[in-house]
């Protein structure tokens, strides 16, 4: 019986590595047939919270040489996201993707931390970004989270935009990358508006694309006002730095 044949198993149900190797060695090194035995004997935790929701969890970030990722980890319940314990495991497991990339095989990891918790854990979304300046921002429930990716300024500037991208929720970075179809179908609702406000006809078009011009500038990151200063635009605020892409996870 290989090890690796052994420590998938344990991956996949909780069990202790003993347990594995015995259940493998009674179904004959057959996984499914494994598992059952596990089971029955009340070891495979893991394979019996496979099938549970994760709806609750918590957004961590790590950044450093001008490289970041940014993970949101679930978990079954808000006790368990509130749990301190979690939250640094969570911190701990988005350093270790931002050291080893992409590929990093956080499989075993969130096994383990699944069993310290009682709960099924898994990573929901995971997006990394490279730039010259990286900015982050946490929102103290640990629900909503934002990276940002500049071309110049600083990462005080980026750190209070990724707040503002946290607090606002931005679709897009300009006007022109909001997507059609949403614009089409919010100009559905728009027109039905104003036929039944009895608007003439012969004003519509004019009216509706000034609707459409406010709903691509509230949608897009740079038209909007700043959050921490109203009377100025993401914009004007980043002056002649370029942002290269943000998320917000929550």
């Amino acid at each position: 019986m290989s090890l690796e044949t052994i420590k998938a198993l344990r991956e996949s149900t909780g069990a202790s590595l003993q347990a594995c190797k015995k259940a493998l060695e009674e179904a004959g090194g057959d996984q499914t047939a494994a598992v059952e035995i596990l089971r029955k004997k009340g070891e495979a935790k893991a394979a019996s919270r496979a099938d549970r929701e994760t709806n609750e969890g918590v957004i961590t970030i790590a950044t450093g040489n001008g490289k970041g990722v940014i993970i949101q980890l679930g978990c079954e319940t808000d006790f368990v996201a509130k749990n301190p314990d979690f939250v640094t495991a969570a911190d701990q497991l988005a350093q270790e993707f931002l050291t080893n990339g992409a590929d990093h095989d956080a499989t075993s990891y969130l096994s383990d931390l699944g069993l310290k918790m009682g709960e099924k854990v898994e990573i929901l979304k995971i997006q990394f970004m490279e730039a010259p300046v990286l900015g982050d921002y946490i929102h103290s429930n640990r629900k909503i989270g934002s990276l940002i990716a500049l071309n110049g300024s600083d990462e005080e500037t980026a750190r209070d935009i990724a707040m503002h991208i946290t607090a606002m929720s931005p679709l897009v970075i300009s006007p022109d990358e909001v997507n059609d179809d949403m614009v089409a179908k919010e100009r559905e609702i728009w027109t039905e508006q104003l036929q039944n406000e009895g608007k003439p006809a012969e004003i519509m078009d004019k009216i509706l694309m000034g609707k459409e011009k406010k709903f691509r500038e509230e949608s897009a990151l740079l038209k909007q006002a700043f959050v921490k200063n109203p009377d100025q635009s993401i914009e004007q605020l980043l002056g002649d730095a370029k942002v290269q892409g943000f998320v917000r996870l929550g």
